[in-house]
């Protein structure tokens, strides 16, 4: 632990809020750093952020999921999902399929381009993430994904 950490352990009211305010803006620029790292490594894979966020999401789900649940759990209208689904047919990455219990429901499932998508995503994610992390060593990379745990864990419903 640096001096500056551990001073922040013990910091005043007022300065506990100046660190706070530094922590948000490192937690910010870290994520900008690696969103745009991520971005520049998909291009050539000519998929949007949107779109891998939604392959992801259908990858996630135990069978094909119905647009109105890709709406909620990307907490977005479900317009947006339409076109999100749209690009993503046009491309053969993923396809509607009728759901087998309610003719009125469309479910959206990967097709096996979209499986082989994801796992590029995955490898240019990780990629982008080792690029932002070189500086650290292992034992600090840990660290901080026991740190960032913590953070995740308070941040679920369970936990706020």
């Amino acid at each position: 632990m640096d001096a500056r950490t551990a001073a922040a352990l013990t910091a005043a009211p007022d300065e506990a809020g100046a660190i706070t305010a530094r922590l948000a803006d490192q937690l910010l620029g870290v994520s900008r750093r690696l969103g745009r790292a991520q971005r520049r490594l998909m291009e050539p894979l000519g998929i949007t952020p949107a779109q891998a966020r939604l392959l992801r999401t259908i990858s996630h789900c135990e069978e094909p999921p119905r647009m109105a649940d890709l709406a909620q759990r990307l907490e977005v209208v479900p317009r947006a999902v339409t076109t999100l689904v749209d690009g993503l047919e046009e491309r053969g990455l993923a396809r509607r399929v009728p759901d087998p219990d309610n003719r009125r429901v469309v479910r959206v499932e990967l097709c096996e381009e979209g499986r082989a998508a994801l796992s590029a995503l995955r490898t240019a994610r990780r990629e982008a993430a080792a690029d932002l992390l070189a500086p650290l060593d292992t034992e600090q990379r840990a660290q901080l994904s026991e740190l960032l745990d913590a953070l995740h864990g308070a941040c679920t419903p369970s936990g706020a």
